[in-house]
């Protein structure tokens, strides 16, 4: 279950409505680009970081300002410069297709 008091990050659902497995991606990601601290420490005790790692990497999302990209690659997931940042910046051209 998803608590009450992430609703101000995860704007776009009712937390009610959302399922930890269904919705990871869009939590893992809004956690991660607007979320608090204590947040972010909810949503590794909830999917770990191997988990939430594979979801950052293996499914970008366009909701990063660049500080925020920085901080959550380099910092909080070291994933290092392998990554496109176009994929994630929320300022970048939608690719479709």
């Amino acid at each position: 279950m998803v608590p009450k008091r992430l609703q101000a990050v995860l704007w776009s659902v009712g937390t009610d409505k959302l399922d930890l497995q269904r919705d990871k991606d869009y939590i893992i990601h809004q956690i991660l680009a607007y979320g608090r601290w204590e947040d972010i420490k909810w949503l590794f005790s909830t999917y770990g970081m191997s988990q939430v790692k594979d979801v950052f990497v293996k499914h970008p999302a366009k909701d990063y300002y660049p500080a925020g990209f920085k901080f959550v690659s380099k910092i909080l997931l070291r994933v290092g410069d392998a990554l496109d940042f176009q994929k994630y910046d929320r300022f970048a051209p939608r690719v479709i297709g």
